[in-house]
């Protein structure tokens, strides 16, 4: 059953709210609100072989090309290797001040170093520096065989955690991103992976906007451009070798609304700079997110027949978010299908129907409507006396959700 449906559409954080959203049942069916229609120019031209741009709330794909194309990732790859030491913190079985021990392997690594050396306890924050500021393959190497005992060891849990995040384009073989045939990702694993790093480990993340850090009476910088040019990026990482070219993943949250750029193979580090500037500009200039339907708020409350309460109140159990063109709010249109009759005995988080949303032709959310409150089975006179009301009200024709 379509079930009719008023919610407001909040806005920016800046405060506006958009019109209310209004849902017929029947055969009407939803109803859109006129509005004049959105231009949105084509994407930049980009001087890359590979690219992609998503806003990192909702998930959407604003931008790609070759998206999907296996491509070497060169440093780009220690964004897993932090990220799993950011997983291994939280869950306690690493601290920031423990002790790592390094190892001659890791001391000889060639490549961007933190110059750390041979023999020396090292803390595992200054690792976690050297890895994501310095980029160094040393460090990456001494964490790896710290967590996993060897870095062969390391990428299976690399490969491991790449399936458990969906990243289907993705083959792990070193902890660095040294060159290896059977060493490949794609812009859109990347963009997976970073989007999980910033949503799982904010604080963890909060070390790839450093700009610089010493160590070893060493002054070293974060060789991401963007952070000196740029105050909404925060992020996240570089890479360069001579197969991968030059490839930047970055990361800009302006006025509440976060996106997540990947440029791959670019000819320089001032090309990888300015095209992943290209993404983030056009993205934040033409498309906006919105948050209409926070969780555990009822966007219907319903019937509930033989319960030992009347009404049960149905919602989303997560925040809705929806990133659409600049302006596009009120263009928007959304309906509720639901179960046609409520039966006690209902649990809380139990599905309840479907919400979908609509902009124009293209779906831009679809989602469960679970329950809000556990609704108990009523006693048997109580349970009796529905079932009759609930007959004689489908025999008529009633409405079995009306409240």
């Amino acid at each position: 059953m379509t079930g009719a449906l008023a919610a407001p559409w909040r806005g920016t954080p800046a405060g506006w709210l958009r019109t209310w959203l209004v849902i017929l049942a029947g055969v009407c069916g939803p109803v859109t609100l006129a509005a004049e229609p959105i231009i949105i120019p084509a994407p930049p031209q980009m001087a890359a072989s590979a690219y992609l741009l998503i806003d990192a709330d909702s998930g959407k794909t604003l931008v790609e090309h070759n998206s999907r194309q296996r491509l070497p990732p060169a440093s780009l790859t220690k964004i897993m290797t932090s990220y799993i030491a950011a997983g291994e913190i939280a869950s306690r079985r690493l601290a920031l001040t423990d002790s790592v021990l390094v190892s001659e392997k890791a001391w000889k690594k060639g490549g961007s170093k933190m110059f750390i050396r041979v023999g020396t306890e090292v803390l595992v924050e200054d690792l976690l520096k050297g890895i994501v500021i310095q980029s160094g393959n040393d460090a990456s190497i001494a964490m790896a065989e710290h967590i996993a005992g060897s870095e062969d060891a390391f990428a299976d849990i690399m490969n491991q955690q790449a399936q458990l995040l969906g990243m289907e384009d993705s083959n792990f073989r070193n902890a660095t991103g040294w060159p290896d045939d059977e060493h490949f990702t794609s812009a859109r694993d990347l963009a997976t992976l970073s989007r999980a790093l910033i949503k799982r480990y904010p604080e963890h993340y909060a070390m790839y906007a450093e700009k610089e850090y010493r160590y070893n009476e060493i002054d070293q910088q974060n060789r991401n451009l963007l952070l000196w040019r740029d105050r909404s990026v925060d992020g996240v990482k570089t890479g360069h070798t001579e197969a991968a070219g030059y490839c930047l993943v970055a990361s800009a949250l302006r006025d509440g609304m976060r996106l997540v750029s990947v440029v791959m193979g670019t000819n320089s580090m001032e090309a990888r700079a300015r095209e992943s500037q290209k993404l983030l500009s056009y993205g934040f200039r033409y498309y906006a997110t919105h948050t209409p339907y926070s969780a555990e708020t009822s966007l219907r409350d319903v019937r509930v027949w033989g319960g030992d309460a009347a009404t049960v109140g149905l919602g989303v159990p997560d925040d809705v978010t929806i990133t659409v063109p600049r302006g596009a709010a009120e263009q928007l249109t959304a309906k509720l299908d639901l179960s046609p009759v409520f039966r006690a005995p209902l649990s809380k988080g139990d599905e309840t129907g479907k919400l979908t949303v609509m902009y124009g032709e293209e779906m831009v959310y679809e989602g469960p409507l679970v329950a809000l409150s556990e609704v108990p089975e009523a006693g048997a006179f109580s349970s009796f006396v529905d079932a009759v009301s609930l007959f004689f009200l489908e025999l008529f024709g009633g409405d079995p959700l009306a409240v």
